[in-house]
């Protein structure tokens, strides 16, 4: 290739990579819908972009380290603390239950109806083993399931890809070196190897990163740099002694770190998150390019056909199996049946297997790489489409209605939280002091546990339905110094009240983040107001608020929040409930009653 054909190739690559994903962002659709077709038209139009030609040898083991930096962030957004009892089992009976039956479903289908070999069979139906992150999550933030679904199929996702790249492995070289009469015991022997292999390449990473994170405490750019550079080299490492291993110790490297105590990786990484987007990009748009139109000419109906088999048999029949005993409701286990998308893994195995098979002359081999096309596409957009509605129709959605997560547990705030609860809310309550805590349980709020406002400043806010924060401590530096922080990330809104004043406090003035109102209410007057009788109760109002009243939040029908912040006062509209800081009464002495449900 000329120079000028690879900058055109290399320019074309990221302008699809990151183009399908804008666009899938606007239209509200999973970015494989996009990315997959961007990738196979161009590829039909351009011998440009392909990668064996940009790339030649070096374009595999760069896919496979690619794919242990994606694992490798996965493991970093997965604790185990949020994973006890029942769901943990039921993970890892998803995985074995999951991963035999779609091997033996996709082989035993593969061989008479695709026309393949006994070996190519065997081939694809370890590659169509895996699910992954990199397409059930961004499924489940548009479902948004209940908490225990969303826990399961994320840990599912993750852990399935390395044991799929694995058992890829093992398949591909008794495939090419003909079994040699080895049964069983020998593969299992070879998996338990690999697997050790990676696990010993984890703990080396590990220690590296405990080095560098917790004993030098690199800052956030280096830091970064470190952790990418030591996956990558752990990962070559593993690969170079067993294939695929590297899996294995990306993510268990990113489990450790996250679990282990002295590490200190931030909940917000967006250099990580948008190097890893950008990796799927163009893993996704490279992989689906090399795919030809003549390639599929005679493989459409009968992929579609092993579409069929895995979505209505074979993950149906898996999740019944998996579940039994498992405590989960009918809707669950249907939605659990209704969601195995086939991701990155599957499509990086495709594209390294078939090459090395149909070099070596096995029948059927050369449609390995189509059928995991069609499969990836067809399974994508079959759950982008229908996972919602189905969803829906089970009754495992979280409620659309916000659900805020107030910070404090002084008598006010949880006055406030009643209120909003009467407003038709899901309220969680968060404090430090067990008075304070014990003041939430006996106004019946809900608890949220310590990690869930750790939680709330990244990712987890999404993953546990967090829509909005609001931060109602008595320490108003407190307050501003959370309030920047989780303003930061951006993930969902953060408010409070302003601080007593200009000059009080070290960084109450100057943090950001919203004031649910305007600087003159502040959080020690509303505190003052309160102890003097004043109420925070929920009301329906026909027109303007009373001037009496303060209104501090409106609670639109459809249950979004809407703070009467410094930007203005919005205006109830019908329909709307306001939340409002009431009078002083003339006789702060009387008896209080907490307020009850919002009247008609």
């Amino acid at each position: 290739m000329t120079t000028d054909e690879i900058l055109f190739g290399v320019g074309l690559t990221f302008v699809l990579a990151v183009g399908s994903q804008v666009v899938a962002s606007r239209v509200r659709v999973p970015a494989l819908i996009i990315l997959l077709p961007a990738g196979f038209v161009a590829g039909a139009l351009t011998d440009d972009i392909h990668p064996d030609r940009l790339l030649g040898p070096a374009f595999s083991p760069l896919v496979s380290l690619a794919v242990a930096v994606i694992l490798y962030d996965s493991g970093l957004g997965l604790d185990l603390r949020r994973l006890r009892g029942r769901p943990r089992r039921t993970v890892v009976r998803l995985i074995v239950v999951g991963v035999v039956l779609s091997w033996a479903f996709t082989t035993l289908f593969a061989a008479p109806v695709l026309g393949m070999s006994a070996q190519a069979a065997l081939m694809l139906g370890a590659i169509l083993v895996v699910s992954g992150p990199t397409v059930v999550g961004p499924l489940l933030a548009f479902v948004r399931p209940d908490d225990r679904l969303q826990r399961i199929l994320a840990w599912e996702g993750s852990l399935v890809d390395p044991v799929g790249g694995i058992l890829g492995a093992l398949v591909y070289a008794a495939v090419l070196n003909g079994g040699h009469g080895r049964g069983f015991g020998h593969g299992a022997v070879q998996f338990a190897v690999s697997v050790g292999v990676g696990l010993a390449g984890a703990a080396v990473g590990t220690a590296v990163l405990w080095l560098l994170l917790a004993r030098l405490r690199l800052g956030d750019v280096p830091a970064t740099s470190a952790q990418l550079a030591t996956v990558i080299a752990v990962a070559a490492a593993c690969d170079m002694v067993r294939d695929d291993s590297g899996l294995i110790a990306a993510i268990v490297m990113g489990l450790a770190v996250v679990r282990l105590p002295g590490f200190d990786v931030p909940e917000e990484r967006p250099f990580f998150e948008t190097l890893v987007q950008l990796i799927i990009g163009l893993l996704f748009v490279s992989i689906s390019s090399t795919i030809t139109p003549a390639s599929l000419r005679h493989v459409v109906l009968p992929a579609l056909g092993l579409v069929a088999v895995l979505v209505l048999v074979a993950r149906p029949l898996a999740v019944w199996l998996a579940t039994l005993g498992a405590g989960l409701s009918r809707g669950e286990r249907g939605f659990l049946a209704w969601m195995a998308p086939r991701g990155i893994v599957a499509a990086a195995n495709g594209s390294t297997f078939s090459v090395g098979l149909v070099a070596a002359g096995i029948g059927g081999a050369s449609k390995i790489l189509p059928v995991t096309f069609l499969t990836i596409a067809a399974t994508v957009t079959l759950y982008g489409l229908t996972a919602v509605p189905v969803a829906r129709r089970l009754g495992v959605t979280r409620s659309a209605r916000a659900r805020p997560l107030l910070v404090g547990g002084d008598p006010w705030a949880v006055d406030l939280g009643r209120a909003l609860r009467s407003a038709g809310l899901e309220v969680l309550m968060w404090a430090s002091s067990e008075e304070q805590r014990g003041r939430i349980r006996k106004a019946g709020l809900e608890l949220a546990p310590g990690e869930l406002l750790a939680a709330a400043t990244g990712r987890g806010a999404r993953l546990e339905g967090i829509t909005s924060v609001l931060l109602l401590t008595d320490e108003d530096d407190f307050n501003a110094l959370a309030s920047t922080v989780l303003h930061r990330g951006g993930r969902v809104p953060v408010y409070r009240f302003g601080p007593r004043s200009r000059e009080y406090g070290v960084v109450a003035p100057y943090g950001g983040g919203e004031t649910l109102l305007a600087p003159e209410l502040t959080r020690l007057a509303v505190s003052r107001r309160h102890e003097q009788g004043a109420r925070i109760v929920a009301r329906r109002f026909d027109g303007p608020v009373p001037q009496e009243d303060d209104l501090l939040l409106l609670v639109r029908p459809d249950g979004r929040l809407v703070p009467a912040d410094s930007g203005g006062t919005p205006t109830p509209q019908p329909g709307d409930v306001a939340v409002v800081l009431g009078p002083v009464p003339d006789d702060p002495a009387l008896p209080r009653e907490p307020p009850g449900p919002v009247p008609g």
